[in-house]
């Protein structure tokens, strides 16, 4: 079990394996390029496999919860094993389940992700703010108390998200300062925020958290825009990528060591 604070142990992750979080997504169409079956078992080969091939040498690894979700129980169970794999290599495991809901069914997602005695314990899930920031307290709280942390929507890579999420950004990065206020290297509350965003304009250099920043390879970011779009905070950031070194299964360490290294260079100070 963790016996330090989630920021203390991202930090030595990217500083000891550099900046890079690989995406585990079973989608069927990755399942179909690497002629596996759309099935529990094809499921588990592909997210095995990866977990295997780049559990020690990416800081971070991001099963996707909605391809193992949609088999049911035997896709949990796939789930489970894969958290559990991960888990034992020491890797950083971020669930990317994208919760947000208030009260005691908040209390209850926290408890399924965040307690250290869950089948499904990882040591970060993704949250939405869009309830409120206030209503994420009791996932922070629990996060906390486990050692573990969350990463809220801020400025996401989808072109959909602009507007909304445009009106609310300044918000969602005051109340993830306040929860880190007192924490350090890194704080318990980190925030996504698209690297194919065209610019950004959020007082990140203070919120004191960790950035995940999705989007490069197949929806078009490149490492060296991360330089660019977070040029104040390039220690705290953690790129994201999936499709781009998923889809061939001979590729998937060479083209992780790839982009973790290019990432990088464009993040060094």
């Amino acid at each position: 079990m963790w016996n330090e604070p989630f920021g203390t142990r991202l930090r030595a992750r990217l500083d000891k394996y550099g900046p890079l979080c690989v995406g585990i997504d079973p989608s069927p169409e990755l399942l179909g390029a690497w002629g596996l079956d759309d099935s529990p078992a094809g499921l588990e080969r592909f997210a095995r496999s990866v977990a295997g091939d780049v559990a020690d040498v990416a800081a971070v690894v991001k099963p996707q919860s909605a391809f193992f979700e949609r088999w049911g129980s035997r896709g949990i169970a796939v789930l489970e094993r894969v958290i559990a794999d991960l888990r034992e290599a020491g890797t950083m495991v971020l669930l990317d389940v994208k919760r947000g809901d208030i009260g005691s069914t908040m209390a209850a997602y926290a408890e399924a992700y965040l307690d250290q005695g869950s089948p499904l314990a990882v040591d970060a899930v993704t949250v939405s703010p869009y309830l409120g920031f206030g209503s994420l307290e009791v996932a922070i709280t629990k996060a906390v108390a486990n050692d573990a942390g969350v990463f809220v929507l801020a400025r996401t890579s989808n072109p959909e998200a602009g507007e909304l999420q445009s009106a609310v950004a300044g918000q969602v990065v005051a109340g993830a300062a306040a929860a880190n206020a007192g924490h350090a290297p890194l704080g318990p509350v980190g925030l996504v925020v698209g690297a194919t965003l065209p610019s950004l304009d959020l007082p990140l250099d203070r919120f004191g958290g960790a950035i995940l920043a999705p989007g490069l390879g197949a929806q078009g970011a490149a490492p060296a825009d991360l330089a660019r779009l977070f040029a104040g905070v390039r220690q705290a950031v953690v790129p994201s990528v999936s499709r781009a070194v998923l889809a061939d299964p001979d590729r998937v360490r060479e083209l992780t060591l790839r982009y973790r290294d290019e990432c990088a260079h464009h993040l060094s100070p």
